[in-house]
């Protein structure tokens, strides 16, 4: 037997955006939507936004990611942003991975006697 749709809590009202955020990074959408009637969306001429910013490089370092863009025939600062991107996704990945596994002792473990 199905179980009876539970009766959705009204969506509140935000005063900021940053308060919106905060408040449906905790949230349990479950509660507010019913997930069951959602349908894609899709937002093709969307593009997020960008912040300019200059950083200092080693020539090197430069060089090497500008012949490697060459090589895959991309911008240099596309490629630069893929990498930043997954390096960024891979340290996020390893954090979530640390903070739900308990901690295991790292030195040398003694048997009892």
């Amino acid at each position: 037997m199905p179980k009876p749709k539970a009766k959705l809590k009204p969506i509140p009202t935000f005063v900021t955006e940053a308060a919106e955020q905060e408040f449906w990074a905790t949230a349990d959408t479950t509660e507010y939507f019913d997930w069951t009637q959602a349908r894609r969306a899709v937002f093709p001429n969307l593009k997020p936004s960008t912040t300019p910013i200059s950083m200092r490089l080693p020539e090197t370092l430069l060089t090497d990611l500008k012949r490697l863009a060459n090589e895959q025939d991309v911008p240099y600062q596309s490629l630069m942003k893929v990498y930043l991107a997954e390096r960024v996704a891979e340290e996020r990945s390893a954090k979530n991975r640390v903070s739900h596994k308990r901690l295991l002792p790292t030195g040398p473990m003694r048997r009892g006697r």
